[in-house]
């Protein structure tokens, strides 16, 4: 299994687990979280873009990783997920270069699955 199946058959795994306990809370927090990246006065292109940055500035891997995935679904090029990677040097620091590192890895893995 490639590393983006493998990554995206555990995180619908975990999704479901988490979300047969019906807990309200937590089930209101996912709804938010996919209605923030809806289009709005923002296209969803820009919101998944910001939520990449704020993901590398928090050092989430897994969140990288699902954001890199909607910006490919998107079609943001490799010339703006640059921009958008600089911004995230520029605010976190060095210690964001690691997550730099496995994001453009990842990358070119989602190259590869959306041929």
């Amino acid at each position: 299994m490639n590393p983006v199946e493998e990554f995206n058959e555990y995180r619908q795994k975990m999704n479901d687990k988490i979300m047969a306990q019906d807990n309200l809370v937590i089930k209101r927090l996912f709804n938010l979280d996919t209605n923030t990246y809806k289009e709005g006065t923002l296209d969803s292109k820009t919101k998944e873009l910001l939520g990449l940055v704020a993901s590398m500035v928090l050092r989430c891997d897994d969140c990288i990783k699902y954001h890199l995935e909607k910006c490919k679904q998107l079609n943001v090029t490799t010339e703006q997920l640059f921009e958008a990677f600089s911004v995230a040097n520029i605010v976190g620091g060095t210690i964001v270069i690691p997550h730099l590192r496995r994001a453009v890895e990842y990358w070119e893995e989602l190259d590869k699955h959306y041929v």
